[in-house]
């Protein structure tokens, strides 16, 4: 299989391809153009291996997809690529709808061209596949799941940007046919995730004595979900998904925000007593809430593992564990990482 892939320099779609490229003799062809969450270093082995190739591309330059596209000729697309931290949507919103919205509209109008292109043959095996994410949802009470069948209440400008991407998505496939599959998934975590996000940031920020903001009290919850497993459940998904489905994907791990710092610093405590640092929760400082925040975001996952098969292999507290010893040994990756625009500093304060 002929595979491309938006966003492959990401923290998703990196695991994708390191999971592709190890498991398959697929072809990757990533198209990424290296924003500032973009590193090529995430991709580990998989970036020497001579079945991936990337392209420098912003996936908004239409005649540069058109080329990658008759060059390539995949039999599928994955599209990760997106902004995605909700703090810098609050910021500004401007790259969001740029690269969420129009960015996928140019994809869905390439990908079209190609397939209505393809033989008979190839065109009843491609696939256009959609990454998307639980936030499109809003925000429950305390009780019940995310499903498939949801009404969309996105309560921030990066959900309703993705909000927006899986609408056109999905209407790309009812009125033109193309054969379209959607994920939405739950926070994922682990090995090469860029760090403005809550786990990576508190790792690093603990080993670094500095102070753990949480957002008004920690009792935001969300449920966790191990990017190895993620990307395991994209390519379950891509080969027996049924177009025009859609699929939610979660870990099944719901902790609210403050337990998991607490789980962090307990990790940090037993694996790097010589920060000097312990007991590391001390660290932890409670700030001003951000503006909008969800309450609670919990999925469903009955059907992928109905339907699929899939079933998340990482418990929460393995998988913890796991990525904080992945960041205690790779100190030069995010060290390169937190050398360059972003410092760590809180984003999202501005209404």
């Amino acid at each position: 299989m002929r595979l491309l892939i938006t966003g492959g320099a990401g923290f998703i779609g990196s695991a994708v391809i390191r999971h592709v490229i190890a498991t398959t003799d697929w072809t990757v062809a990533n198209v990424d153009k290296l924003t500032y969450a973009g590193n090529l270093e995430s991709l580990g082995p998989a970036l020497a291996s001579n079945r991936h190739r990337h392209y420098p591309v912003d996936i908004c330059d239409r005649p540069a997809l058109q080329a990658i596209f008759r060059e390539q000729r995949p039999d599928a697309v994955l599209h990760l690529a997106a902004e995605s931290h909700v703090d810098r949507s609050i910021d500004g919103a401007a790259p969001f709808i740029q690269t969420n919205i129009v960015g996928t509209w140019t994809l869905l109008e390439v990908a079209l061209a190609h397939w209505r292109g393809l033989p008979a043959d190839e065109r009843s095996r491609f696939r256009f596949q959609h990454i998307s994410t639980d936030e499109v949802f809003g925000s429950l009470g305390p009780t019940g799941l995310f499903t498939e069948t949801t009404p969309y209440q996105p309560n921030s400008p990066y959900s309703a940007s993705k909000a927006a991407s899986d609408h056109l998505v999905r209407a790309w496939g009812h009125t033109h046919g193309l054969p379209v599959l959607a994920t939405n998934c739950s926070n994922n975590y682990g090995p090469y995730h860029f760090p403005e996000k809550l786990i990576p940031l508190c790792i690093i920020r603990a080993l670094r004595g500095q102070r753990l903001p949480v957002y008004g009290r920690g009792e935001n919850v969300r449920d966790w979900l191990h990017v190895e497993d993620h990307a395991r459940a994209l390519i379950d998904v891509l080969q027996r998904g049924q177009p025009g489905e859609t699929y939610n994907v979660g870990g099944g791990n719901e902790r609210t925000n403050i337990a998991v710092v607490r789980a962090i610093c307990a990790a940090l405590d037993r694996l790097a007593p010589e920060t000097g640092h312990r007991p590391h929760d001390r660290l932890i400082e409670f700030v001003t809430d951000r503006p909008g925040h969800d309450a609670r975001y919990a999925i469903d996952s009955g059907k992928i593992r109905r339907e699929i098969g899939w079933e998340p292999r990482w418990t929460f507290e393995a998988g913890l564990e796991a990525t904080v010893r992945w960041y205690l040994d790779n100190r030069d990756w995010w060290e390169r990482v937190m050398s360059g625009a972003y410092r760590g500093e809180r984003l999202g304060l501005t209404t």
